[in-house]
């Protein structure tokens, strides 16, 4: 089986290219995570209280580095930039990990791409493959009730919300969560 956390491949169609951030990312993501009205989509669900609201290119530049150093050193997650090829600039990151035999899928993107066709491009290219490369059966993923094109992709791809809230650190309850299984 593949290690993700030793060489990260890339998946790429002909709308789509999904590879692991990097630094030069940073003034493509700070139109999205510099976007407040952006935010309230972003899962940041266990994150210690950071919503990754990014103000300016040093906020944004500090927060790749923390994700490459998680991807790179501690291995906990593995945050991919989402470019737009027929735009040809980053409108979103995926983070994908595994928690307890389930992979936590978050998906932040700019407010243009918050479509459920979009939407349903991504998971339509990344899915599958995350089953292998994180080692788990079942995906989830959040989407808020008011994030209605994302939950109409999610359903389109075979989603379905679950009754149970993930529990995170410290037996914390988080709801509104999709979930969709091998």
């Amino acid at each position: 089986m593949m290690d993700i956390f030793e060489k990260c491949p890339v998946l790429e169609n002909e709308k789509l290219l999904v590879r692991l951030i990097e630094d030069q990312d940073a003034e493509d993501l700070l139109q999205v995570y510099g976007d407040k009205f952006a935010l309230p989509f972003f899962n940041s669900d266990n994150c210690h209280g950071s919503n990754f609201y990014c103000r300016n290119m040093e906020d944004m530049a500090n927060t790749i580095k923390y994700w490459l150093l998680e991807y790179h050193d501690y291995k906990g997650f593995v945050r991919f930039s989402v470019i737009d090829k027929k735009q040809g600039k980053i409108v979103g990151t995926i983070e994908m990990f595994n928690r307890d035999n389930c992979g936590i899928l978050r998906l932040d993107l700019a407010r243009s791409h918050e479509e459920t066709a979009f939407i349903c491009e991504v998971l339509a290219l990344v899915t599958e493959p995350f089953y292998d490369w994180f080692a788990c059966p079942k995906i989830a993923t959040k989407a808020a009730v008011y994030a209605v094109d994302r939950i109409a992709a999610l359903k389109k791809m075979g989603f379905v919300q679950s009754e149970e809230p993930l529990v995170g650190e410290h037996g914390r309850a988080y709801y509104d969560y999709w979930v969709t299984g091998k």
